[in-house]
């Protein structure tokens, strides 16, 4: 029941209804395809807007530039006349002489209105329209230039085209007479409007065209991708061979490269996986073949005695057979841990030492083999992962067991340098030969004429360990060794050690 007793079946959209976790966003597939051509597309289509705005100012400078000049002529033949006026006139007769003039030769047309305005040198009126507004700041103009402004006439926009003129009697005090002509922006308008759209309507055929273009070209871009892909799909399954970085784009070769070093390591492994099993049912034949000779045997027996000879050699057999096991299940364990670092922990390496040595004290007593242990003075804190190590340090025990003759010794010892830590495992057996030191980390590898029985996986198993954990292993001899015959193995592990942790601010003492 939901509170407030409505039926459980009866939820509401809200108590069903789960968001989507950033977890199932980042599942969500992005198609290359598309995003190249959102940002091909995003970028023309803001820029197209703004193109269309500078297209327009364009177009209004293109469209002043012939009314501008015509504006100009105006002011000069105004300016013309208004000298000759000046010249011939008498009292009185200079504004309607001027005047009449400049009537007859602006004429107006049914789009535009053109204004003018003529005043001498103090300012006064002589011909024109007296709303025309004179410029400002009179001074910073040239006498002779004809200049433009933008104005307003009754509060209609203007083009104002302007120049003053020096005339003999203005005086030293640089008064000048302004000739003046204004035109509104109709057709000004008009020209600018036609211009953006003999731009603008192109663009919208042009348009669908460059999008089918970019839409082909990223098409046949991406085929390469396509053929990549089928080339790959139409593999066998067991082909792991390097792909033809030459059939593929410069750009996805570094991609090429990358899947084809997955392959060779691929390739590898599943090569050492085949010999691993290759070898491990290699040596699995030798105890169960023993198993099942010696309990035929047994069955044939009669004699009490021979049944339990037969017993003793089956029991051996089947316990030969359970060490290999576990040592191939130890082995792939080892192997197949990639993300090793992820499962590292803080350890104190002379503590875990102690309780390996000491699973291994009964198996020493029953050898006659003394097993001893060395600790260091200070705790050595290393960085790794309990179960492996403890497996590492277990084979090296166990080999150095088997190897050490009765009334021999082994020692297992944990010290430190600055820098690292180091856990030797030296016995009094027979030793390594030079020649065999790099060999026997190999699967399966044997000295020969050792007499002594094993299956050869104790020290790859110690070499794989250690690569995972960043650790070095060296062989010696052993240099406590008592007779030339029996030189003994000095088995060195040397492990990073792990940083001392700072200490926290509050717990720091000064002075």
């Amino acid at each position: 029941m939901k509170p407030g007793g409505a039926p459980a079946d009866e939820l509401d959209e809200d108590d069903w209804y789960e968001p989507p976790t950033s977890e199932q966003d980042e599942t969500i597939q992005h198609s290359l395809f598309g995003e190249i051509l959102d940002w091909m597309l995003a970028p023309l289509l803001l820029l197209w807007p703004m193109s269309i705005a500078i297209t327009y100012l364009v177009a209004k400078g293109i469209a002043n530039q012939p009314f501008d000049h015509a504006l100009e002529d105006n002011v000069t033949m105004l300016v013309q006349q208004f000298k000759l006026a000046d010249g011939t006139q008498a009292a009185g007769q200079l504004p309607g002489r001027a005047g009449g003039n400049a009537r007859e030769a602006l004429r107006g047309d049914d789009v535009d209105a053109v204004y003018y305005l003529m005043l001498d040198q103090q300012g006064r009126y002589l011909a024109g329209d007296r709303d025309l507004p004179p410029p400002q700041d009179a001074e910073r103009y040239r006498s002779g230039t004809v200049l433009f402004r933008n104005d307003a006439v009754h509060g209609t926009p203007v083009r104002v085209a302007f120049s003053y003129i020096d005339t003999p009697d203005g005086g030293d005090d640089g008064e000048r007479a302004l000739v003046q002509v204004a035109e509104t922006l109709e057709k000004r308008a008009q020209l600018a409007n036609e211009i953006i759209k003999g731009v603008i309507l192109p663009q919208f055929i042009i348009l669908p065209v460059i999008l089918a273009l970019v839409w082909f070209a990223l098409s046949r871009g991406l085929s390469p991708l396509a053929q990549l892909q089928e080339r790959i799909r139409a593999r066998p399954p067991d082909d792991l061979s390097p792909i033809d970085s030459g059939q593929v784009p410069e750009e996805i070769t570094p991609l090429v490269g990358s899947l084809n070093d997955m392959l060779s390591r691929l390739s590898l492994s599943i090569e050492m996986q085949k010999r691993f099993i290759a070898d491990a049912a290699h040596q699995m034949k030798t105890p169960l073949a023993g198993m099942r000779m010696q309990s035929e045997l047994a069955l044939r027996q009669t004699d009490h005695d021979e049944i339990h000879r037969s017993l003793l050699q089956l029991a051996k057999s089947s316990e030969a057979a359970t060490r290999l096991v576990n040592q191939l299940l130890a082995l792939a364990r080892a192997e197949n841990q990639p993300q090793a670092g992820t499962a590292f922990e803080a350890l104190e390496l002379s503590e875990l030492a102690r309780t390996v040595v000491q699973d291994w004290v009964q198996a020493s007593f029953a050898q006659q083999i003394d097993l001893g242990f060395e600790q260091a003075a200070e705790p050595v804190m290393i960085s790794g992962n309990p179960m492996m190590l403890r497996e590492l340090l277990g084979n090296l025990i166990d080999n150095a067991l088997r190897y050490t003759p009765a009334g021999g010794s082994v020692t297992v010892r944990v010290r430190s340098t600055p820098e690292q830590a180091i856990l030797e495992v030296e016995d009094t057996g027979p030793g390594i030969p030079q020649a065999e030191r790099s060999h026997v980390f190999e699967r399966f590898y044997r000295i020969l004429g050792s007499n002594v029985d094993g299956s050869g996986l104790g020290l790859a198993i110690v070499r794989e360990i250690a690569q995972q954990h960043g650790a070095e292993v060296d062989i010696f001899h052993n240099p406590r060794a008592h007779t030339p015959k029996l030189p003994g193995t000095l088995l060195r592990l040397s492990i990073a050690l792990l940083p001392p942790e700072t200490p926290p601010e509050d717990d720091i003492t000064y002075g």
